[in-house]
């Protein structure tokens, strides 16, 4: 019979999260709301003598004696109650004896159903791994560097749970994973410096990981037993997400075998609310582990967790504060120096020490000036080019440029990464750094592009590579990645450089008469917004207030026109804040004096009582007084404000810092929140007109805020950047020249 071609990338949407079964070495029983049996494990009757035939339908009241002898009666349902009140973290894993023998009781929620889970409390440990983990968390722990780190942790996890062989498995940004770290018996040959394809920890497992933290597979050699439901349910496949017994998916089962491998262990390694890696653990005899010497390693995760990011956050700590160091400097330069070019190029701070980059050019009023290692002459004229008619973005950056523009392929050695600011397209002005190729030989567990074999009948069979051999593999064309360190100094670079062209031109240079001409047709199109949009928005409104008064409608279409009516606001919302955009280009300022403690205080207390918000802690610095528009700064900081507590609401203690600075030439405002942030790589767009981020969707808001902010600080000769981490907050910084 033939058999159809199976390749790995099925992985990537096998639905391992609803196998239908479970490992055999518990059982499983469901219960619904009302304590009746929804779904059962096929091997239930084997763990349980003495048990009705038929337990679909049933109340679990019915066989609590059974599985809790020594319990009180209702125990279940207590136990429910009391982890829907507090979490069943506090419950889990529930000891209790079942005809002689002690079993935890493990439960979860499925949906609005209840997984409860029957493991024996009997593990193949020798050792009391509660009673080992601290010490071995110190020494885990007793060095700073993360290799040294890495290390320990292997070492340490094999002492505690006595595996054959222990691995710190760390994913990379295509979800392929490499060996970083290793400790096994001696008679293994070394894992060490592997890597592995992404399709043997496929996508959706790599996110069930983030959700379950450890995962046993006791013994791969086992049958999984089946989940038994009644015909209501059995279209209904059972969410095994948050299951301790889900099954394996038959690949990865077969997998393990391939490796030789007869019981696994992972822990998840999480950073930043992602998978960073695992501690995987293989053993090659059966083996199982009980919930709490699972929970215990877990435990070994979270702080490994924590200490990887704590030394990770230092070093990009250091080298953003380096990098934001050499930007102010630049930036004073470009403010005290005649030409911007010899500010950028010719100090003893240049461009180059924006990032960490080997080369960088400069290419502005006709003139290009090269700093460090890059292509030659005509190499840059065909590049800056190519960049004109390619790069839609005013800030662009690709570690493979080789791949994307074959003409570079000739000088890979000096280019093949690049970070491009643009700041004219016009003009053909633009800054680009350089980073070299960065030659890597990867050697991979066996074949990676190898993910299926022939069978002796001709047929394809599935087969995770049988061979492990050693495959090794050159890896050309791409440079070190741009880190996020480097980007944001980047783009705070290409804002000091705008702003410093700006004040030295007075306007933007040959664009004069088109802005003038757009300036025109803003003023038009917001006379067309004006009466010929909100016009009929008023009639739409009239009619829908006036169709709710029938009282024959029914509920569904009165919900409509309610929600009609809801649009039409929003629509006038965002057309009255387009005029106001429009209005703020026009507008001539008469700047005064501006006691920005008095405004910014007064909003914070309107802006509680708005949001309803007993919770918010602000911290407010000094607050320096500046120049310009009364109104117009109000503007500014009242948006700014309300985006910082509107975005920081989901916290469980919202917290607003703001603080103004100054020194010889600058007034700094800082407006810092702990909200919901911002992904790196929309930074760039955050300030135009109509952007929402995609994590703020859910949050009321137009798009044309911040884009307000801007023009009013550009208005007033200023500057506006944001330094922002995703789920960490965001911090907003204003500048305004001190004086008038």
């Amino acid at each position: 019979m033939h058999k159809t071609p199976i390749d790995l990338t099925n992985c990537d949407t096998e639905p391992i999260h609803i196998p239908g079964q479970i490992q055999s070495h518990g059982f499983l029983i469901v219960i619904d709301q009302n304590l009746n049996i929804t779904y059962h494990s096929e091997n239930v009757h084997a763990f349980l003598k003495g048990i009705p035939d038929v337990l679909l339908g049933i109340s679990i009241r019915d066989i609590e004696s059974i599985i809790g002898q020594n319990e009180p009666p209702d125990f279940i349902n207590q136990l429910i109650s009391f982890g829907k009140i507090n979490g069943f973290d506090q419950t889990n894993p529930f000891h209790t004896d079942i005809q002689g023998e002690s079993y935890n009781l493990i439960i979860s929620r499925s949906g609005s159903a209840y997984l409860l889970e029957f493991e024996p409390v009997l593990s193949d440990l020798k050792t009391d791994i509660q009673k080992m983990i601290g010490r071995s968390i110190a020494e885990m722990l007793a060095d700073k560097d993360i290799t040294t780190l890495l290390n320990n942790t292997t070492y340490q996890v094999k002492t505690v749970i006595g595996y054959d062989r222990v691995m710190v498995y760390r994913f990379a940004s295509d979800g392929h994973g490499e060996v970083v770290a290793e400790a096994k018996n001696e008679n293994l040959e070394s894992w060490l410096g592997l890597h592995y394809p992404a399709s043997d920890i496929p996508k959706q497992a790599r996110e069930l990981y983030k959700l379950n933290l450890t995962r046993l597979i006791a013994n791969v050699f086992t049958t999984p037993s089946k989940i038994l439901s009644t015909r209501q349910f059995a279209e209904q496949p059972l969410d095994l997400t948050n299951s301790q017994l889900r099954a394996v998916s038959p690949m990865h089962i077969e997998y393990l075998k391939n490796m030789g491998v007869h019981s696994s262990f992972s822990i998840s390694l999480i950073y930043k609310g992602e998978l960073w890696g695992l501690i995987a653990c293989h053993n090659y005899s059966p083996r199982f582990i009980d919930y709490k010497a699972r929970d215990s390693a877990k435990l070994i995760g979270q702080i490994l967790s924590s200490a990887l990011e704590f030394r990770q956050d230092e070093a990009n700590k250091y080298l953003l504060s380096k990098l934001n160091a050499n930007v102010d400097a630049l930036s004073k330069l470009m403010l005290k120096d005649n030409s911007i070019e010899e500010a950028l190029t010719e100090q003893y701070v240049t461009l180059l020490d924006a990032v960490e980059a080997t080369g960088a050019l400069l290419a502005y009023e006709n003139n290009i000036t090269k700093l460090g290692k890059t292509p030659d002459d005509k190499q840059i004229a065909q590049l800056i080019e190519w960049v004109g008619n390619n790069v839609s973005e005013t800030f662009y950056y690709t570690n493979e440029l080789p791949e994307i523009y074959s003409e570079s392929v000739a000088y890979k050695h000096i280019a093949s990464g690049i970070m491009v600011i643009t700041l004219s397209r016009e003009l053909a002005e633009y800054i680009i750094w350089f980073k070299p190729e960065h030659i890597e030989t990867i050697t991979w567990a066996g074949n990676p592009d190898k993910p299926f074999e022939l069978n002796s009948d001709g047929s394809m069979i599935l087969s995770p590579r049988r061979s492990f051999e050693a495959w090794s593999q050159q890896v050309a064309g791409k440079s070190q990645e741009w880190q996020d360190e480097e980007i944001k100094s980047a783009m705070r670079l290409k804002a000091e450089v705008t702003y410093a062209i700006n004040q030295k031109a007075g306007a933007i240079r040959m664009l004069n008469e088109r802005l003038k001409q757009a300036y025109e047709e803003l003023d038009t199109f917001s006379f067309t917004i004006s009466h010929d949009l909100k016009n009929p928005l008023s009639t739409i409104k009239g009619y829908a207030q006036l169709l709710t008064r029938d009282a024959s409608l029914q509920p569904r279409v009165k919900d409509t026109l309610v929600r009609i009516n809801d649009k039409v606001d929003k629509m006038n919302l965002m057309i009255n804040e387009v005029l106001e955009y429009s209005r703020i280009g026009r507008q001539d300022i008469k700047p005064v004096e501006v006691d920005l403690g008095t405004i910014i205080a007064d909003q914070i207390k309107d802006l509680k009582i708005a949001f309803n918000t007993d919770n918010l802690k602000v911290v407010l610095g000094n607050t320096p007084v500046a120049y310009g528009d009364p109104v117009m700064l109000s503007q500014v900081f009242a948006n700014l404000l309300s985006n910082a507590i509107k975005y920081s609401m989901e916290q469980p203690q919202p917290t607003i810092h703001v603080e103004g600075k100054e020194d010889e030439l600058e007034i700094t405002y800082s407006i810092k929140d702990n909200g919901v942030g911002i992904e790196i790589k929309q930074l760039p767009r955050i300030f135009e007109l109509f952007k929402r981020m995609d994590n703020v969707q859910h949050i009321e808001g137009s798009g044309v805020g911040l884009a307000i902010v801007k023009r009013i600080v550009e208005k007033h000769n200023g500057k506006i950047w944001v330094d922002s981490q995703l789920g960490k907050g965001s911090t907003f910084f204003v500048s305004f020249k001190k004086g008038v």
